[in-house]
């Protein structure tokens, strides 16, 4: 354990941070599996990446296999779980319960990664007080009260969008430094808060955009356009009006990002 101090002081790229758990959820198939080490190019393999960047990610852990042989599986395990901070848990709390946040406060797969939900809350009064999975849900007005009682490492908003940065707000004065943002909204938060953003909307537009473009490479049918508005500008410009017969131009394929 001698050189844990210099390899916590060696910063690693948030890049290899967001593909950490990628890796962790390989490697724990391949313990399913039973095999004893893993090769950089089956990492890469399993995770979506290619084994050049699988490697580089590694080293920041400080391993770097046996040629021939490979990663011993648990022990990179251990290693990633240590980095990612998995080796004790982070209590969760879950503020707005409406369709989204009862289903996160239902799965049961938060408790068994280390992330248990210690605290529900909402400002609807004809939820609070209910029990979710055996939780009690409590008003928002009591998040310090709870937050003081308990625990609570990372706050999850799943409200609406126009109540978001209140609750925000609400949990960074209750004490919480990490925050994960379901709603459909961009929050403001100190430097010393640590934000991550799930916009389920904006994930289906991305892949809207692939698949259109693979649609039309591959001469596809596209579902039927919306119509634009009547005082939306002409694609013609100046020119005036689009005709209908002339077809629209080729569009080449495009790769979605590899991840």
């Amino acid at each position: 354990m001698a050189d844990r101090p210099a390899r916590q002081a060696r910063k690693i790229p948030e890049a290899t941070v967001a593909r950490l758990p990628l890796y962790l959820r390989s490697l724990t198939e391949v313990t399913a599996e039973g095999a004893p080490t893993i090769s950089s190019e089956r990492l890469a393999e399993l995770s979506g990446v290619n084994a050049a960047k699988v490697r580089k990610d590694l080293s920041y852990l400080g391993s770097y296999g046996t040629r021939g042989v490979g990663y011993d599986v648990e022990y990179l395990l251990f290693q990633m779980s240590r980095e990612l901070g998995l080796t004790h848990d982070w209590p969760v709390v879950i503020v707005g319960l409406g369709n989204l946040g009862h289903a996160l406060a239902n799965y049961a797969g938060f408790r068994e990664r280390g992330f248990p939900v210690a605290a529900l809350v909402d400002a609807d009064t004809r939820v609070v007080g209910t029990s979710i999975n055996g939780v009690t849900v409590r008003h928002i007005d009591d998040l310090p009260a709870v937050a003081a009682t308990q625990p609570i490492a990372i706050g999850i908003i799943a409200t609406p969008a126009s109540a978001a940065q209140d609750v925000a707000d609400r949990l960074i004065e209750a004490g919480v430094s990490s925050i994960l943002n379901f709603a459909p909204t961009i929050l403001s938060v100190p430097e010393t808060v640590s934000l991550r953003k799930v916009d389920l909307a904006v994930e289906l537009q991305i892949l809207s955009f692939y698949q259109q473009r693979r649609s039309a490479a591959d001469g596809h049918a596209l579902p039927a356009p919306i119509a634009a508005p009547p005082n939306a500008a002409s694609p013609a410009g100046a020119m005036g009006p689009a005709t209908a017969s002339v077809p629209p131009p080729a569009v080449p394929p495009v790769a979605p990002p590899s991840g």
